[in-house]
């Protein structure tokens, strides 16, 4: 099952499925549908049911129960798109088995190197076998890893009669880098009582609580004209953009924060004296926190239209998804089966907060409570992603745990 694992992972990540911010329609990007695809041939030929895909690349499938005894049908989901952040066209994945702790050179000549300095969670993996890219695009086990997981742990249950498990669903869908892979999600299709999202990082880790979620769009308008001719005219759009930004809370931001902090992240800024556009995403754990950031940016925008007229800065501020958290509180045991199962998988179990979101926080207020498993894959969305051999197969076996626990409760 290690072999085919890796195998099946590797094949996965030669399809190039990363998807767009900006498109039109579901999936952003046609090039998802030939995974969607090769998937749906795939476990069909495994022998898995009810195997199909719908018009917006939406895979699902079941493995039918093996026992004549009333079992809650669970499901596990992973998703099919790459980030837009990084490449991913023309993966080519490299295997360094037993690594040694050093920094891993990915492309000598380009001068692309992993440091250990930089990047200090190599060291928890000192002789595992390692899986990287050449330097020149990201790896995808974000989350294709998931999806080799989920698959394999699948054919393990059927080469495994022995493991007594209900009817198991399982779905792969595309755009969840964008935000949009729980939208047309069919939860009364899918059938489950809950599912899990395999489609976290490090190995053992559970995750249940998720950000609150928005974007903001800062328009800004100015006024040009010839600079000679400025003095008490001209209105920079770019100096005001610059000027949001200083006002702004310097130190509520990503690489300053940790845990269940906040932030206000500027991802973009476009910009002429004529016209700027600032676009930020919003996040925090708390409920009350995330209300009172957003007003922070409607806030700032409001003085500087005081100052400089209405209409000059038009903020456009939209809720993205919500903490998933208060979706489980009264249905722990969905939490408890998880925990178990990837403490048995791994030895330990780490209920961590997501400094992120996830398809399942959508799903969860969509009816389909679904909490979030590790992948096993880190640095995701660049260059220096890495995943580990040792991480999918505990992972692969944490699936298999949870089918087993429940229909053993």
């Amino acid at each position: 099952m290690k072999e085919a694992l890796v195998k099946r992972f590797l094949k996965y990540v030669s399809f190039d499925t990363q998807s767009a911010e900006d498109a039109q329609g579901c999936p952003s990007t046609q090039k998802q549908f030939v995974l969607a695809e090769y998937l749906v041939q795939e476990l069909r030929e495994l022998g898995l049911t009810e195997v199909e895909m719908d018009s917006h690349g939406y895979v699902y499938a079941t493995l039918p129960a093996n026992t004549d005894r009333t079992v809650p049908t669970v499901g596990f989901i992973a998703h099919m798109d790459t980030s837009p952040d990084c490449s991913g066209a023309n993966v080519k994945p490299r295997i360094i088995p037993n690594y040694d702790g050093s920094d891993v050179v990915l492309d000598a000549e380009s001068g692309v190197v992993t440091r250990v300095a930089q990047f200090p969670e190599l060291k928890d993996h000192i002789g595992e076998d390692l899986i990287v890219t050449d330097g020149h695009t990201l790896l995808g086990a974000d989350d294709k890893a998931g999806i080799a997981e989920i698959v394999t742990a699948m054919t393990w249950l059927m080469a495994h009669p022995e493991i007594e498990h209900g009817k198991i669903r399982v779905a792969f869908n595309p755009d969840e880098e964008i935000g949009a892979g729980a939208h047309l999600f069919d939860v009364e299709k899918f059938g489950c009582e809950w599912a899990y999202t395999m489609d976290g990082g490090e190995v053992g880790e559970l995750e249940y609580e998720n950000f609150n979620a928005a974007s903001a769009k800062i328009r800004i308008k100015g006024r040009n004209v010839h600079p000679g001719y400025a003095k008490d005219k001209m209105i920079n759009a770019c100096l005001i953009a610059n000027e949001f930004m200083s006002l702004m809370p310097g130190n509520e931001v990503p690489g300053k924060t940790d845990g269940y902090e906040g932030f206000f992240h500027l991802c973009s800024f476009q910009g002429t004296v004529e016209e700027a556009t600032l676009s930020y995403i919003i996040r925090d754990h708390n409920q009350g926190m995330f209300q009172l950031r957003k007003q922070v940016v409607l806030d700032t925008a409001e003085r500087l239209n005081a100052q400089y007229g209405e209409g000059t800065v038009t903020p456009e501020v939209k809720d993205q998804y919500y903490n998933m958290k208060c979706m489980l509180e009264d249905k722990m045991h969905i939490i408890r089966i998880a925990e178990q199962a990837i403490t048995e998988a791994c030895g330990v179990c780490h209920v961590v907060p997501i400094r992120g979101g996830t398809d399942g926080a959508q799903l969860s207020f969509k009816g389909l409570p679904c909490p979030n498993i590790f992948a096993g894959g880190l640095n995701f969305h660049g260059l220096h992603e890495f995943i580990t051999v040792q991480n999918m197969e505990k992972a692969m076996h944490t699936v298999v745990n949870i089918c087993r626990l429940v229909a053993a409760r």
